[in-house]
């Protein structure tokens, strides 16, 4: 039994930390580079999306108090299949983020010094950051929670600063409204941002060790959505306005916090995206690893993954297995091609989520859960939004995803082959 040792407030933090990680470190550059000046627009359409599916989720998970997440919710609406598909779906965006922030967290330490974009160096970074992450989830989730208040503090207070001081700094020349994009390109510059904005979903996986999850969650989610989206809008204007080759940048607020702050700002901002990424990292382990654990116990994995250790009471099994395959694609894989994956797998489970939502409102039409008006209506609009951005999705990309998860439909039948030879015997 896993203890519910997640808080009110710890929620809030995990799902900040889930979510401001490596993207906005990143993507206001290739954004820009797609739309221009209207890519605050792009951050403002996909904040009003996300918005959309986090109202979406907040009643969904209210309905639960199981660890899952998104897997359980697809189990209750659709049953055993299309279950296990979004539980690995989930596992996926849990994969392929963790390999782009970890890429990105060396990438900008080569701020410091460019041993770090030597291959040996690489390879060991991401290593010895994975063991250092897992041990600390391998002790307890209390542990976990009380370093991801730490890391959500310590990655707010330098986008803070770099908001406040860059709005000083603003060269109004760079923001004024140049030539519309095409409609392909803001599509596939909101379909990027989804990367930035999503992970909301990796706090609701944990919900067996959140206490009160069916009034936490909700508060939870809507609570870190608003936070998010004010920063995420004002660090676009303070980049663009400080910035003028923003669209060429690798490390976009490092390189605008030197422009206006000298060396030790871009140090500072730095500092801040490592201490960043690292705290999402802590996340991804946290909840990637309770998926297989999920899985295990609606027999569509293995039982030796629902193992619990007897002192710390984690899922210590389900997390060896999840921290060695997560170095492994961190390894092979690099930053954009992980974040293809990573976002176009999130983009199904969100309209999966949507879809659930209509069909739970079906068969549990009551109960003591919160309940957002025009619910229908939003998970329709939900379903939508997330199709009009797969449209933005590259075929190659496409294909990756439906490789993977062939992979896990592959994985799903052999283990039901041998469950069934087992009761025969």
């Amino acid at each position: 039994m896993l203890k519910r040792g997640i808080q009110k407030w710890d929620l809030v933090f995990l799902i900040i930390n889930s979510v401001i990680g490596a993207g906005i470190f990143a993507l206001p550059a290739k954004v820009f580079a797609l739309s221009g000046i209207y890519s605050v627009l792009a951050f403002l359409v996909c904040a009003l999306v996300m918005m959309v599916l986090i109202l979406v989720f907040a009643e969904v998970s209210s309905r639960f108090e199981q660890t899952g997440g998104p897997y359980l919710y697809t189990l209750k609406a659709f049953g055993p299949i299309p279950a296990f598909v979004i539980g690995w779906l989930l596992m996926l965006t849990r994969l392929f983020s963790y390999a782009t922030l970890i890429n990105l967290l060396v990438l900008y330490l080569s701020f410091f010094s460019e041993i770090f974009n030597q291959t040996e160096v690489r390879i060991g970074m991401i290593l010895f950051i994975t063991g250092l992450i897992t041990y600390v989830n391998w002790i307890g989730v209390k542990n976990t929670a009380r370093i991801s208040n730490i890391l959500t503090v310590a990655k707010l207070f330098p986008l803070a600063v770099f908001i406040l001081v860059g709005l000083f700094f603003i060269d109004f020349d760079l923001i004024e409204p140049g030539p519309l994009p095409s409609w392909s390109d803001f599509s596939a510059s909101t379909l990027l941002l989804i990367f930035a904005f999503g992970g909301f979903e990796a706090g609701l996986v944990n919900s067996g060790e959140i206490v009160e999850p069916k009034k936490n969650l909700p508060f939870g989610l809507i609570t870190a959505a608003a936070i998010i989206a004010g920063f995420y809008i004002m660090i676009q204007v303070v980049s663009i306005g400080t910035l003028p080759d923003l669209a060429s940048s690798d490390k976009p607020l490092a390189d605008a916090a030197s422009g206006f702050m000298g060396w030790y700002g871009g140090m500072f901002i730095t500092i801040g995206a490592v201490i960043s990424i690292m705290g999402t990292l802590n996340v991804q382990i946290l909840s990637g690893s309770r998926l297989p654990f999920a899985l295990s116990l609606e027999d569509q994995l293995p039982k030796f993954f629902g193992k619990v250790h007897p002192r710390f009471a984690t899922p210590f099994v389900s997390l060896a297995f999840f921290a060695s395959l997560v170095a492994f694609v961190a390894i092979v894989w690099g930053f954009m091609s992980s974040l293809a994956v990573s976002v176009i797998s999130r983009l199904i489970l969100y309209g999966m989520v949507s879809a659930a939502l209509i069909r739970l409102r079906q068969i549990q039409p009551e109960g003591n859960h919160f309940k957002i008006p025009y619910g229908n209506y939003l998970a329709i609009g939900g379903i939508v939004a997330t199709l009009w951005l797969l449209s933005g999705s590259q075929a190659e990309e496409l294909w990756d995803t439906l490789l993977w998860t062939g992979l896990g439909l592959l994985i799903f039948a052999i283990h039901r082959i041998l469950s069934k030879s087992r009761t025969k015997k």
